[in-house]
């Protein structure tokens, strides 16, 4: 089968690898009908997480099952299902409390497994033709419709960028009537801007410097905030002071809510051109007003083959925790636990209450994943989040 491989920094290839099988009863393997490349790719494509060459990368599916193994009870060949970044037991004492991100049974020596991710178990990638899907009837999410219909892209959300989206919300504890300030405009700041909106924001700035990003903030109904333009902190207390704060909280001029949507590759506001990983913990630490929330759903890695200068190979950071501390800030990290969100959000889509497709940018087939990683790369070409077709 044809498949996206890492041949090492900043160089994938399209070439032939051996078809995905079943392996144990309880496998399915999937007929990938669209795979989107991620931001957390880019980890692994810039050489900075350890990925081997020869690994099939990607970790958003949709497709229909093509076989299932003897074991499998709820999905059969024929049906449609999107396939959650996070792979599964569904049984273990984690996954039992909806902490499937934490599955203890799927890396053994570890907790929590994903496709095509250098660290995170032996598990292939979907930027292929086929995928094998362990715990096919925990991990299998049937949807409806058929393939290349106008639900695609927005159902392939589901795999990840929505649900993550979604869970940096529930990270940061976000309510109706609150202010909310995301940094970061790629696909998972954007989600999550527009989650915040779904579930009764007020009003969410949304923090970036690549325009299109900035564009697309405002097109779902945030309010975007150029750091090229100044510290993004004092623009956004300037705003809220112009609108109007209410009765009494005039010395709180921050947000309710802040969320990292960015992580350890983040962008230095004084040389864009460089990375400082504490960049944006520190705005956090800033903006957000006293008892307020904070939401870290950017990825920092145990492992960083090539740190910034500011930062370390094995992660540690300094970061503002007395100023957290002495607000009383409440902060919650971590990968997102796709159980709890998939067929809620499965749901909202299918009654027209969510549509998150108009993030996606641009489309390809396998062959163009070279061109698309590249640009992706760059922040190049508007590219904001591309998908695959295999």
């Amino acid at each position: 089968m044809k498949a996206v491989v890492f041949a090492g920094p900043r160089a994938v290839e399209v070439g032939e690898v051996p078809d995905a099988v079943l392996e144990e009863p309880s496998d399915v393997v999937l007929r990938v009908t669209s795979s989107a490349i991620c931001g957390t790719d880019l980890h692994m494509y810039d050489g900075r997480t350890g990925a081997e060459p020869g690994l099939v990368l990607g970790h958003e599916p949709l497709g229909v099952v093509q076989q299932a193994g003897s074991a499998v009870e709820l999905v059969r060949p024929g049906d449609r299902v999107v396939i959650p970044t996070h792979l599964y037991c569904g049984v273990c004492v984690n996954c039992a409390r909806g902490l499937s991100a934490a599955c203890l049974r799927v890396r053994p020596g570890g907790f929590g497994a994903a496709y095509g991710y250098a660290g995170m178990g032996p598990y292939r990638g979907a930027q292929a033709e086929l995928l094998r899907v362990p715990y096919a009837d925990a991990n299998c999410i049937p949807v409806p419709g058929e393939p290349g219909d106008d639900l695609e892209d927005d159902l392939l959300m589901l795999a990840d960028a929505f649900v993550t989206g979604w869970h940096a919300t529930e990270l940061a504890r976000v309510f109706p009537g609150c202010t909310a300030a995301v940094f970061g405009a790629g696909t998972i700041g954007l989600l999550s801007a527009y989650s915040c909106l779904l579930k009764g924001a007020d009003v969410v700035y949304v923090v970036d410097y690549i325009p299109e990003r900035l564009e697309m903030a405002a097109r779902l109904g945030a309010v975007p905030v150029d750091f090229r333009a100044g510290d993004p902190v004092e623009q956004i207390r300037a705003l809220r002071r112009s609108q109007g704060l209410p009765p009494g909280e005039e010395p709180m001029n921050g947000v309710d809510i802040v969320i990292d949507a960015v992580g350890f590759q983040a962008r230095d506001r004084a040389a864009p051109d460089q990375e400082n990983p504490a960049q944006v913990i520190g705005d956090l630490a800033r903006l957000v007003n006293p008892t307020g929330h904070a939401g870290i759903a950017g990825v920092y890695a145990e492992k960083d083959l090539h740190p910034a200068p500011q930062g370390t190979a094995d992660g540690h950071l300094t970061v503002p925790w007395a100023t957290f501390f002495s607000k009383g800030v409440s902060v919650g990290f971590g990968r997102t636990h796709d159980r709890r969100y998939t067929v809620l959000l499965r749901d909202m889509i299918l009654s027209g209450r969510a549509r998150p497709a108009p993030i996606v940018t641009h489309h390809g087939g396998l062959d163009d994943a070279p061109s698309l990683y590249q640009a992706f790369d760059r922040r190049a070409d508007g590219v904001i989040k591309a998908v695959l077709h295999p």
